[in-house]
């Protein structure tokens, strides 16, 4: 560890060491790939909001990856803030296009792909079952409780779609923004090298992203829709959804639709649909409140 009052560079916590961006492009950025541009910055305020606004003067080709050894002014959703020690974790976004060959209306399966292919892509890097959280949560277990690990963010900009990916990897106890937050170091990962990580999630990704493509944005026929309800954590359990404009809704998530909707089934017998807001998990295989 570093004295406090020495002075800080990027090598000052050499459990932390800096990516390196030529290793890197040179594992991802291949004529066949999905990738076909990948910077590493020292320090940005928000990945999402830099290629958002790429994105919005144009010439952003698809397949751009922006990645932060450090962010100042991460976006979760809800415009929540996002922050962690430089290196602790990985930061970064993805820019793409989904083109005419999937309707506009099934873009808003991109963050639940994403949360997919972070999930699959850490359980093979990192050796840590990661669970999704309704909507946009990735959750790990420390000390036989669920923890936050990880968030998505998207947001359309110009022709595409800007999904940004928040993972704690080496957050230390003392280091947790909250109680409810965790590291892939916590709970025990066999890697916590984030280049391995973000190249095993960087391709989990572009497959994921390539089978929803290829049938056309159908998360049923590509498998996606399958796949995300195997690793939600939300399924099954009695949740309260906290919807836009204040209102509340409580019931067991049963389900999750063909628009990547979680459905509830409420006391009175109904079966509503939520599209929108924030989940606590009120009870369930896991216990506790989440």
């Amino acid at each position: 560890m570093t004295p406090p009052d020495a002075p800080h560079n990027r090598w000052s916590d050499l459990d932390r060491p800096p990516l390196n961006v030529t290793a890197l492009r040179r594992g991802l950025l291949r004529p066949e790939s999905l990738w076909s541009e990948l910077e590493v910055v020292e320090t940005t305020g928000s990945t999402n909001s830099d290629l958002a606004g790429r994105a919005r003067s144009g010439g952003l080709a698809e397949g751009t990856v922006l990645v932060a050894e450090e962010q100042t002014a991460g976006r979760g959703r809800l415009e929540r803030s996002w922050t962690a020690p430089p290196r602790s974790g990985l930061f970064f976004s993805v820019y793409l296009e989904p083109g005419e060959e999937v309707p506009v209306e099934r873009w808003g399966w991109v963050p639940l792909l994403a949360g997919v292919a972070a999930a699959t892509g850490l359980a093979k890097s990192a050796g840590v079952d990661t669970a999704l959280k309704w909507p946009n949560d990735l959750l790990v277990t420390v000390d036989s409780e669920e923890r936050k690990v990880g968030g998505i963010l998207g947001e359309f900009a110009g022709d595409g779609i800007v999904v940004g990916l928040g993972i704690n990897v080496s957050l230390r106890a003392d280091e947790l923004p909250a109680p409810t937050a965790g590291s892939l170091a916590l709970a025990g990962a066999v890697s916590t090298d984030r280049e391995t990580l973000l190249r095993s999630v960087l391709r989990s990704l572009e497959h994921w992203y390539g089978e929803w493509k290829a049938a056309g944005g159908d998360a049923a026929a590509s498998g996606l829709q399958a796949a995300y309800a195997a690793g939600c954590a939300t399924l099954d359990r009695t949740v309260r959804a906290e919807l836009p404009g204040g209102n509340s809704l409580v019931g067991q998530a049963v389900a999750i639709d063909g628009d990547g909707r979680l459905v509830l089934s409420t006391d009175d017998g109904l079966q509503q649909p939520v599209s929108a807001g924030d989940i606590v998990h009120l009870r369930g295989a896991a216990g506790g409140l989440t």
